[in-house]
C-alpha cells in the first residue's frame, strides 16, 4: 500500500534542518530572540480544513519557531544543567522515533526492553551501584525521585507491617523524610505526588561547605521514632556539594532509615578516577537518582532510578493484567520497574551514549567540563567589579557583580547582577542563570555539554566583560 504523503521528502528536509541547526551553533545566538507575541503570532496560524505535504509542514516549523530555540546544544549554553547531545545518541533518539516502539514491556518492545537491561547494568557498573540493585529509565530527575521514593515508602512501611500499596496512606504510620536543607526542590514535588506531603519533611542544617553534619543527621534521627527517608545530596545546584555519604549513611541505617541520594549530575562525578572521590559512599545508600540528558548528554527527555531494594522497587511499580503479556521471569519487563505505562523508548540513546564514550571518553567528558566550569568562573571573576562566590570541585560555581561606589549596599549589587546577566544573555554570546544564593543574587555557571570547549570559555569571558561595560 502507498503512501498518500510519502515519507522521504519530510524526513529528508528534517534531516536537512536538524544538520543546518547543529552547523550554525558555534555563530547563532545562545538566547532565545523572538518573543512571545512573535511566536504565539508564527505558531498560532488557524487549523487547515485539508491535509498539507508533510514537507512543508516542516519548512513551516522550523521557520515559525525561529529564534524561540535555546542553542543548548551548543557549547556557550551555562544556564542550567543541561548536555548537549552526543551524535549516537541523537541519531539513535532519532531512529527511537521512527522504530515508535512502546516500551512497556518486552513483549512489546522486545529490542527496547534489552537495550534498557543493558544500559541500566553498564550505569550500576559506573557508578559503582550494588549489582543487584534494580533500575528504571524514566522522564528525568523529578520521576526518577518519585520511582525511588514511591519504593522508599513501600519498604519503610513494609517494616512497620503496613501494606501502602493496598491500604493507601490513611491510617498508615506517617512517614518522616530529614533532606539536606539546599535540596532540589523536584524532592519537594516528588513528596505531595507521592502523598506524603511537604510537612513530613525537615530540612537538615548544613555546615560551612553546604553538607549535613553527622552530628546534625544523628540528632534529627534521634528526635522521633516514626518510619524514616534520609534525602541526601551529590551535587548540589549551584556549588555542586557533596554530603560525606561514608559518614551519614551508616547513621540512618543503624536508625532503620532509607537513604535516597539526589544525583542528577554529581552522580557522574563516580565515572572519573579524578573525581569519584567526591561521591565516596554514595554506593552505601538505597536509592540513587540522576538525569541522562546532563552529564551523558543524550537528547531530553532521559532520567534514571536505581534501588538497592529491587524487591521494594517492584512492588511499588509493578502491575498486571491480563491483556498484557508478561517476560514470564526470562525477560526483563520495564512495566516492572517504571510508573509509565505506554513510553518512550529511552534506553537506545543512553545505550548509544555509552557506547560512543566508553569509559575513557566519559571520564575524559567529566572532567573537561569541570575544568572548562572552574576555568570560566575564575576568568569572571577575576574581571574588575566581579566577585567569585564560590567554585567546586565538579562544573558548577557563582559569580556576583558589584555596583560601583562606596556606598552600594547588597540591593545594588544584587540589580546589578541581575542586569549584567541580562546583557550577556541579550548578546548572544552566551546564556547563564540568575540565582538567589544565601541572600545574594548570582550568576550561575554551569557546564555539562560534550561540545564546550576553551576558546567557548574564552568568549564567555568576554561576553561577561563587555556586558559589564555596557551596564557600568
Amino acid at each position: 500500500m502507498s503512501n498518500a504523503i510519502p515519507d522521504r521528502p519530510a524526513l529528508q528536509r528534517a534531516f536537512d534542518h536538524a544538520l543546518a541547526y547543529l552547523e550554525d551553533l558555534g555563530t547563532a545566538p545562545v538566547a532565545p530572540r523572538a518573543t512571545l507575541e512573535a511566536l504565539r503570532g508564527a505558531l498560532g496560524r488557524p487549523l487547515g480544513a485539508r491535509p498539507l505535504a508533510a514537507p512543508q509542514v516542516i519548512d513551516d516549523l522550523v521557520a515559525d519557531v525561529a529564534g524561540g530555540l535555546h542553542g543548548s546544544q551548543g557549547g556557550r549554553f551555562f544556564g542550567w544543567v543541561i548536555g548537549g547531545g552526543v551524535p549516537a545518541a541523537i541519531g539513535a533518539d532519532w531512529l527511537t522515533s521512527v522504530w515508535d516502539q512502546n516500551a512497556c514491556l518486552h513483549a512489546s518492545g522486545p529490542a527496547a526492553a534489552v537495550a534498557e537491561e543493558v544500559a541500566g547494568a553498564w550505569l550500576k557498573d559506573l557508578f559503582d551501584l550494588p549489582a543487584e540493585a534494580s533500575f528504571a529509565f524514566v522522564t528525568g530527575c523529578q520521576m526518577a525521585h518519585v520511582t525511588c521514593l514511591a519504593a522508599a515508602r513501600h519498604a519503610v512501611l513494609r517494616d512497620r507491617g503496613w501494606d501502602v500499596e493496598r491500604r493507601g496512606l490513611a491510617g498508615g504510620p506517617p512517614i518522616r523524610v530529614l533532606a539536606n536543607a539546599d535540596r532540589h526542590g523536584s524532592v519537594d514535588v516528588a513528596l505531595r505526588i507521592l502523598g506524603l506531603g511537604v510537612d513530613a519533611l525537615r530540612p537538615l542544617a548544613l555546615d560551612a561547605d553546604g553538607r549535613v553534619s553527622p552530628e546534625v543527621l544523628r540528632a534529627a534521627l534521634a528526635e522521633g521514632d516514626s518510619p524514616t527517608i534520609v534525602i541526601l545530596q551529590a551535587g548540589e545546584l549551584n556549588c555542586a556539594a557533596f554530603d560525606p555519604f561514608g559518614d551519614l549513611v551508616p547513621i540512618a541505617k543503624a536508625a532503620g532509615a532509607w537513604v535516597h541520594v539526589d544525583g542528577a549530575f554529581g552522580l557522574w562525578a563516580k565515572a572519573s578516577p579524578t573525581r569519584r572521590a567526591l561521591a565516596k559512599g554514595v554506593e552505601l545508600a538505597d536509592s540513587w537518582s540522576t538525569d541522562g540528558h546532563k552529564y551523558l548528554n543524550v537528547p531530553y527527555d532521559s532520567g534514571l532510578a536505581f534501588v538497592r531494594d529491587a524487591e521494594a522497587h517492584r512492588a511499588a511499580m509493578t502491575i498486571a493484567t491480563s491483556y498484557l503479556p508478561a517476560g514470564g521471569g526470562v525477560a526483563r519487563d520495564p512495566i516492572d520497574w517504571n510508573p509509565e505505562l505506554s513510553r518512550r523508548a529511552r534506553g537506545f540513546p543512553v545505550y548509544a551514549a555509552l557506547r560512543q564514550l566508553g569509559r575513557s571518553g566519559l571520564a575524559d567528558l567529566v572532567d573537561r567540563t569541570c575544568d572548562h566550569a572552574q576555568a570560566l568562573i575564575d576568568g569572571v571573576g577575576a574581571l574588575e567589579g566581579a566577585e567569585k562566590i564560590s567554585g567546586s570541585s565538579l562544573n558548577q560555581g557563582l559569580v556576583r557583580f558589584l555596583a560601583a561606589g562606596p556606598g552600594a549596599s547588597e540591593a545594588d549589587h544584587d540589580r546589578r547582577t541581575d542586569a549584567v546577566i541580562a546583557a550577556i544573555n541579550a548578546s548572544g554570546e552566551a546564556l547563564f542563570g540568575g540565582v538567589t544564593w544565601r541572600g545574594r543574587r548570582c550568576m550561575r555557571v554551569s557546564v555539562s555539554n560534550w561540545r564546550t570547549d576553551a576558546d567557548d570559555v574564552a568568549r564567555a569571558v568576554a561576553a561577561v566583560h563587555a556586558a559589564m561595560v555596557a551596564t557600568s
